[in-house]
């Protein structure tokens, strides 16, 4: 079946970032993951401790560098990583692990311009929360977007505030939107992270989550499964039997719909997430991610859909 999406230029009828970046610079771009050494405030105590339940103590950056290493030894390491899948690339350096504008903008400054510096590097991408966007922060991003291609990837992972408490998220959605004026007043563009399969969620709701985010019109969006990992809160909520993990069939379904709200010219930076071996409790079927790929790509060609058809419903 012929594939009509604007955005695409192979199989997929979604708007993938690697497409949205070889239209932008030219070839391939990668990320390079890396540890900043932040925490996040939800585990000082400033709004609470612990940090998300499903967190691991490395927090959303377990595939990010050592953070006993410097920025640019963990820049070179992870980038030699890569390259030993694309030998030939430019970089996105990505602030994965915690919250990475939760300090003064002079230490901002000292962690992320060392990289910028280096290479065949052609933005940033920086992650955080809605609620850690002091003045002086949101000053040098407006700066950093002046001089190069940022992306602020907030973690909303859903809409719904009850859910947000049960994850010990630690801000409302009001507070979210707050914070995704002030980036979108200054022309910052915004990824937002939204997760399938939290506790207590249903599928409804998860659609929910999805057009509210779509309504905001964000450059990327980021659609995550819920992994639980050992030595998590959640590995301990799910040994205790309190919520069920996601079927393969009901995640892609989920998916599917949620990519039909968003806009064409959303740029969907993920559609699954990595859980390690050693380290994912489950859902066990997400460590074959070529396979949920595939069967997204199947059944949007089974139901001759793609995404956008339903945006603005």
């Amino acid at each position: 079946m012929e594939n009509k999406f604007k955005y695409s230029n192979d199989n997929k009828r979604y708007h993938t970032w690697n497409y949205h970046l070889q239209r932008k610079f030219g070839g391939k771009v990668f990320k390079v993951a890396l540890n900043g050494g932040f925490t996040c405030p939800n585990i000082d105590g400033k709004k609470g401790v612990g940090g998300c339940i499903y967190c691991s103590s490395s927090g959303s950056g377990d595939f990010a560098g050592d953070p006993s290493h410097n920025i640019l030894t963990q820049f070179e390491e992870v980038k030699e990583r890569m390259h030993k899948k694309w030998h030939e690339a430019k970089y996105i350096p990505y602030f994965q692990a915690h919250t990475n504008t939760y300090a003064p903008a002079s230490v901002l400054r000292e962690r992320f311009e060392p990289v910028l510096k280096q290479d065949n590097v052609v933005g940033i991408s920086i992650a955080t929360r809605a609620d850690c966007l002091e003045d002086d922060v949101l000053d040098y991003l407006s700066e950093l977007n002046e001089r190069t291609y940022l992306v602020t990837e907030l973690g909303l992972q859903t809409v719904f505030d009850e859910t947000g408490e049960k994850i010990n998220r630690c801000h409302t959605y009001a507070e979210f939107l707050d914070g995704y004026k002030k980036l979108q007043d200054r022309n910052i563009n915004v990824c937002v992270h939204l997760i399938d399969g939290l506790p207590g969620e249903t599928t409804d709701m998860m659609l929910e989550s999805a057009k509210a985010v779509a309504k905001l019109n964000p450059h990327c969006v980021k659609l995550h499964l819920l992994h639980v990992l050992k030595n998590t809160r959640l590995a301990d909520m799910y040994a205790r039997g309190e919520f069920e993990l996601m079927t393969l069939e009901d995640y892609v379904e989920t998916i599917v719909n949620q990519l039909e709200v968003f806009s064409e010219e959303t740029v969907i930076q993920r559609l699954t997430g990595d859980g390690g071996h050693d380290s994912l409790v489950g859902p066990l079927w997400s460590l074959k991610k070529f396979v949920v790929l595939n069967e997204i790509d199947k059944l949007m060609v089974k139901r001759d859909t793609y995404q956008g058809v339903k945006y603005g419903e």
